[in-house]
């Protein structure tokens, strides 16, 4: 919390925000892995050590990887996780880096809405198809994208508001790096 201390308004409340969606999102994934890890060990059990005639272990875990990936990524972008985008502005001057990560934000942001609107789209259309195995309908696994990037532009938005601020300090020469 040290880092957000130095942040005021807005700026504070989005970087809160952000770290309570990372935490929050980190939970769900931890969760979402270790039922992955059971269901493909299960898998592994049932086809080699002990014959069980079960059937949706591959799946299941196809679905929960789906899930857990596309849900990472809001909480990469929680922590600036993405080696490309540190890579080009951590080597530009304060001024310059704050151009420049706006930019890349607000194209990632723009990315992120696109991909949940055409998400819905997906969700819609796989609604009416079923998985092979639980017949089951194919628009949960489908959901993974429409959540997965709200919650990345959402998160994406708060870094950006956070990430701002703090290069604003920097160049009002209140805060050096």
């Amino acid at each position: 919390m040290s880092e957000i201390a130095e942040l005021h308004g807005a700026a504070r409340f989005a970087a809160s925000a952000a770290e309570f969606l990372t935490k929050w999102v980190d939970r769900i994934c931890v969760a979402l892995l270790v039922v992955l890890i059971l269901d493909v060990w299960l898998g592994v059990i049932v086809r080699y050590v002990w014959p069980l005639p079960i059937t949706f272990t591959e799946e299941a875990a196809r679905y929960l990887m789906i899930w857990l990936a596309l849900l990472a990524v809001s909480a990469c972008i929680g922590r600036r996780e993405h080696i490309g985008v540190q890579f080009i502005y951590g080597m530009l001057p304060v001024p310059a880096a704050r151009v420049v990560l706006l930019f890349i934000d607000l194209v990632g942001i723009a990315f992120f809405v696109f991909l949940c609107f055409y998400g819905l789209g997906m969700v819609e259309r796989g609604a009416r198809t079923f998985t092979m195995i639980y017949g089951l309908s194919k628009g949960l696994p489908f959901a993974a994208v429409p959540v997965g990037a709200a919650l990345a532009a959402l998160q994406l938005a708060l870094v950006a508001i956070r990430d701002q601020a703090r290069l604003r300090l920097q160049v009002d020469g209140m805060i050096y790096p």
